[in-house]
């Protein structure tokens, strides 16, 4: 992570951080095994939501690092068929909009996204970015991968004190969990 997801600025230390390695239910009905990195704080916490999502079979695309975030892709080539479910990464706030100026939760690694591409960022207008995100607009769609108000994620992450972005007042980033709702 050194260079790329975390640098000297970062607002949380290496030592602050907890690598967590877990087994998740792949699209394809296989079990695997992915890393993340969390906060140390929440590490117990977040790991216990994604064991509860592993014993309801809850399919994650995939589960990895994230990559380090460079503003030009948002620009370049805004449209991925990349899923992958991560937390911790120092980088700036980015909406449907672009990127912002504060950094977001996931610098803390507070914050965890889960399938983006199955649960987009949705604008108050309903735009979303990615193209390929666009079928996961509608959300009252059962698609596999998608998170709806009320099922075994959002309450998963509600019974740790996380908030879920799928119930923001304007725009809805159906994917993002966090601390502190932000």
């Amino acid at each position: 992570m050194r260079g790329t997801t975390w640098r000297p600025g970062c607002p949380v230390p290496l030592s602050g951080l907890r690598l967590l390695r877990f087994n998740y239910v792949g699209f394809d009905g296989e079990i695997k095994r992915g890393p993340m990195v969390v906060n140390a704080n929440v590490a117990k916490d977040v790991l216990s939501v994604f064991e509860r999502l592993f014993e309801a079979e809850f399919p994650l695309k995939r589960v990895g690092l994230a990559r380090e975030f460079k503003e030009s892709r948002l620009e370049e080539d805004p449209h991925t068929r990349r899923s992958v479910t991560a937390s911790f990464n120092c980088r700036v706030v980015v909406t449907p909009a672009g990127a912002g100026t504060t950094f977001s939760q996931h610098s803390y690694g507070l914050a965890v996204d889960i399938n983006p591409l199955q649960n987009p960022y949705v604008s108050s207008d309903g735009w979303v970015r990615n193209r390929f995100a666009r079928p996961y607009v509608d959300r009252s769609r059962d698609l596999m991968g998608m998170i709806h108000d009320g099922d075994l994620v959002v309450r998963s992450f509600a019974a740790i004190g996380w908030e879920w972005g799928g119930r923001w007042s304007s725009g809805k980033d159906y994917m993002h969990f966090s601390l502190l709702g932000r």
